[in-house]
């Protein structure tokens, strides 16, 4: 018997590993490639699998129940990952749980469904503009499936299928990214200033901004009734500077064909906003700017000294930023755009700030709720290009598989899937 026993002992011990009940995956220094961690816990509640979100745990780690398809596709995708029995996950919830401590433990219930905002020849490789997409990038260096809309399914009312819109690196304002001065001689911009028009006119439109600031408006709509909105770059001022510029026109005639307003500055309606106010547009039209949301005209900043702080939330009683600011840092390097950062003064005071340059007097990285759904800006147009140009090639995440910049994006990629949890005040 005592033999038995013996031999018992040692078989437990040997499966163990196979006995146990979580894949764990650390996201803090240990993990090898944090990007396609993101893509592992996508594809997981993809396969109708619930996963746990630990907040502040080990920079925010996932773990789901452990099958042996899950630990070999972790392997095949190069995520490093732990296997732990119930009892040691049941004693880092409890860990969590522990009022004293800024930790939470998250739900992720279902798969979010993406949409991409970009021109179809963008899906297609055939570019129309000369330039990338940091969240689609990411996405398919993740491996997180999305689809593509773009003006016509906007206002076709297609928002509706997705839990999730991203607005590709785009101008709302209908100045085709107020490039005329450096590249309207070039056949990549009379092409897409061809195809433009003819969207505008395929859709009843007379001009592309006309187009454009309807297609903003049933974006907002599609916040209003719970969906999430992300953008980066230009596509985060000039979304709102349309919404305030509604039935004015902003723009010169190299643009649309006849001179703009040149009283829409003081007739600019900033309660139509999402984030932004008490900016003013540049009437200058050769200038490479919209407004003054932008601080890159006027910012000191070196890229030696360009980083800017994430800021710490309480896990438990405010769950939503604290999902939207997971990293293994809290400081993470900057990155320029044709938006880059915000300044301060021109952010409404009820937007929530999720990441600044103090010593700058900027903002990064900024979100809040409207109505049933949410909206999150990022300035800058990609984590691990500094000064990314026209015409430059596209970075190659593999290089970066640890990029903070990157997981932002991811971490609002994932955020609709969470089990929806009000925000405490």
């Amino acid at each position: 018997m005592k033999k038995f026993l013996l031999i018992f002992g040692a078989l437990f011990f040997l499966s163990a590993p196979a006995m146990a009940a979580y894949i764990l995956l650390p996201m803090d220094s240990e993990q090898k490639d944090h990007l396609k961690a993101y893509g592992i816990t996508y594809w997981i509640l993809d396969n109708k699998i619930e996963a746990h979100w630990l907040l502040n745990y080990r920079g925010g780690s996932f773990a789901f129940r452990h099958n042996a398809l899950f630990e070999k596709e972790c392997k095949i995708r190069g995520v490093s990952y732990q296997i732990i029995p119930d009892a040691k996950f049941n004693k880092i919830l409890l860990e969590i749980a522990d009022p004293e401590v800024n930790m939470d433990a998250i739900k992720l219930e279902v798969a979010p469904k993406i949409a991409v905002y970009t021109p179809e020849e963008n899906a297609k490789g055939e570019k129309i503009q000369p330039w990338d997409d940091a969240v689609t990038m990411v996405l398919t260096y993740a491996e997180i499936p999305y689809d593509v809309v773009y003006d016509t399914q906007v206002l076709n009312d297609e928002l509706a299928e997705y839990d999730w819109l991203h607005l590709h690196h785009e101008d709302f304002t209908g100045q085709y990214g107020r490039f005329y001065r450096s590249f309207h001689t070039q056949p990549w911009y009379k092409e897409n200033v061809k195809k433009m028009e003819a969207l505008a006119k395929a859709n009843g439109f007379k001009k592309v901004s006309q187009l454009k600031l309807a297609v903003v408006k049933k974006i907002k709509e599609y916040v209003l009734g719970g969906g999430f909105m992300f953008a980066m770059c230009s596509a985060t001022d000039t979304y709102d500077i349309a919404l305030a510029a509604e039935g004015l026109d902003i723009c010169e005639s190299m643009y649309d064909g006849d001179p703009a307003d040149p009283q829409a500055q003081s007739k600019l309606d900033f309660s139509k906003t999402f984030a932004f106010e008490n900016f003013e547009l540049m009437k200058n039209p050769l200038i490479y700017e919209y407004s003054t949301i932008d601080h890159s005209i006027s910012r000191k900043v070196t890229p030696q000294t360009d980083y800017f702080t994430l800021f710490d939330f309480s896990a438990k009683w405010d769950p939503v930023p604290t999902m939207l600011t997971q990293c293994h840092t809290r400081t993470v390097k900057g990155f320029m755009g044709q938006t880059t950062a915000y300044l301060r003064n021109q952010v409404k005071a009820d937007v929530l700030v999720l990441g600044e340059n103090k010593p700058a007097n900027e903002l990064r990285y900024i979100h809040n709720a409207y109505g049933e759904g949410f909206f999150t800006f990022y300035g800058g147009h990609d984590p691990e290009d500094y000064k990314h140009f026209v015409n430059d090639p596209e970075t190659d995440l593999s290089l970066h598989p640890k990029s903070p910049g990157y997981r932002l994006i991811l971490n609002n990629v994932l955020f609709p899937a969470a089990k929806k949890k009000k925000r405490k005040t």
